[in-house]
């Protein structure tokens, strides 16, 4: 392990003894001195099995979670004490490379040269050096810019099932990120798929932003202690650039869910008595060890967005919850809206944000972004009206509010950059003050002639005219 072996503090060797191994959960017998609380201890050849000490159960017995699988490991077999917590790499270097939890690099891309290694457990920074000053970071994205705007700095939870495209949108986040603000992106895998890794790398790299982002993974299959540990060394990471470098810092993870899922994990293989719905008793505060780290400093920000799968879509499970309780925006995924093709599926009436005020937006904005839900919002109450008697049977300004309602949600669909090989439709970037315009437009009704296919999957509001025009030629043509 090469965070194990950069990490030996200059202290005499400590040696312990396996006593029993229970799945993933290792106690270890030492002699005479008991390593503190977080110490990574290894064993077997090449010391290639490590566990984090995670409990001191008696006067020479540690608890430990293995961050390894277990297989080769038996009672008897002698334990090294590290001599420290776990380690992340950070530095210039870790730029356009793939790690693991341990600091590997997994990309086949040589060694890492210029690194420092440090601890994945640090303190987040005070209030003393922390920015009060409120900032909208713009996505490129319409609909989360007009509706859900997102904090500089804060952080924004993608919620939504199985299926409904929350890697999707945190992708294309990533690309637009990276050529709009030019600052560095760390992505954090936890507990993901392993083709979603190599796909991701690839894409990145077609998409000519992997020399400013770095990423880290802990899968599916890998034990439960490495999964939960993986966000603390993104962080590690993203903090560096902040801190040291003076960057804004994107930092993407996928899925948020996952390591509270390794959490419980952790806590039930531990032994601990579970929590409602079977959660661990320590969930609250583990996730706040996590987000609070997330901040905007007076050296740059680090900007999270998180992606929360919600368990059978019920938002009332205590993991979003706990989740919803440390965001500044959150954007909740609809499967209805996806199963209409309406993409990004992002539901407009369930989605805040707490910088959509007055105060941050600014007053034009703020307006806009309220008759825009106002007019979504009538659309779906009148939806069971029209399922039972039909349009025709509403009163003029109800027609006209359906009209408009139509386009709105069209016009706010946005083809994607890293879809264009499915879709066929080529990604659009469009800024904060364009999407305005076309809300804006839209409800002066300036579009009621325009078909609403005009408005579908398209960039600014003009290409709607361009859209038209193209359609009518074609149906006059011979």
């Amino acid at each position: 392990m090469s965070a194990l072996a950069k990490k030996k503090n200059n202290i005499e060797a400590n040696y312990g003894e396996v006593t029993a191994i229970r799945g993933s959960v290792v106690d270890v017998y030492f002699e005479s001195h008991l390593p503190p609380i977080h110490s990574i201890l290894s064993s077997g050849d090449s010391n290639q099995l490590v566990i984090e000490v995670l409990e001191q159960s008696g006067a020479h017995y540690v608890r430990c979670i293995a961050l390894t699988p277990t297989q080769g490991l038996s009672r008897g077999m002698r334990v090294e004490d590290s001599g420290g917590p776990l380690l992340a790499p950070v530095g210039k270097d870790i730029l356009s490379r793939m790690f693991d939890v341990f600091g590997n690099s997994i990309d086949r891309g040589g060694p890492l040269v210029d690194v420092e290694w440090r601890s994945v457990h640090r303190q987040p920074p005070s209030l003393s050096q922390r920015s009060t000053q409120s900032e909208i970071f713009e996505t490129g994205i319409k609909i989360i810019d007009v509706l859900v705007p997102l904090e500089r700095g804060g952080k924004a939870g993608l919620f939504g099932g199985a299926g409904v495209g929350k890697t999707v949108l945190l992708t294309e986040m990533i690309h637009n990120m990276v050529g709009k603000h030019k600052g560095v992106s760390i992505f954090c895998g936890i507990g993901e798929r392993c083709r979603e890794g190599e796909e991701l790398y690839r894409e990145m790299q077609s998409a000519g932003v992997l020399p400013n982002m770095a990423m880290v993974f802990a899968q599916m299959n890998e034990p439960s202690g490495s999964r939960f540990r993986v966000g603390q060394a993104a962080l590690t990471m993203a903090e560096y650039f902040r801190d040291d470098e003076h960057h804004d810092v994107l930092l993407l993870i996928d899925n948020i869910f996952r390591f509270i899922q390794a959490g419980s994990e952790v806590s039930g293989l531990m032994g601990k008595m579970p929590s409602r719905l079977g959660y661990q008793p320590t969930m609250s505060t583990e996730l706040a060890g996590l987000e609070e780290r997330i901040a905007n400093t007076n050296n740059g920000a680090i900007t999270s967005i998180q992606a929360v799968y919600v368990p059978a879509d019920d938002f009332t499970d205590p993991a979003a919850v706990h989740t919803f309780s440390h965001l500044s925006a959150s954007i909740v995924l609809s499967r209805k809206r996806a199963s209409e093709g309406l993409f990004p599926a992002i539901d407009p009436l369930q989605s805040n944000s707490k910088m959509a005020t007055v105060g941050i937006v600014g007053e034009r904005h703020y307006q806009l972004a309220q008759q825009v839900r106002s007019t979504l919002a009538q659309y779906t109450e009148l939806k069971d009206i029209i399922a039972m008697l039909g349009l025709e049977q509403l009163l003029p300004e109800d027609r006209a509010v359906v009209s408009r309602a139509r386009r709105l949600e069209r016009f706010l669909t946005q083809p994607f950059f890293t879809t264009e090989q499915f879709t066929g439709h080529k990604g659009k970037l469009v800024s904060l003050a364009d999407a305005l315009e076309g809300c804006e437009r839209i409800l002066a009704d300036e579009f009621n002639d325009y078909p609403e296919s005009a408005l579908y999957m398209i960039g600014n509001i003009d290409e709607a005219k361009t859209n038209h025009v193209t359609a009518a030629e074609n149906r006059h043509a011979p």
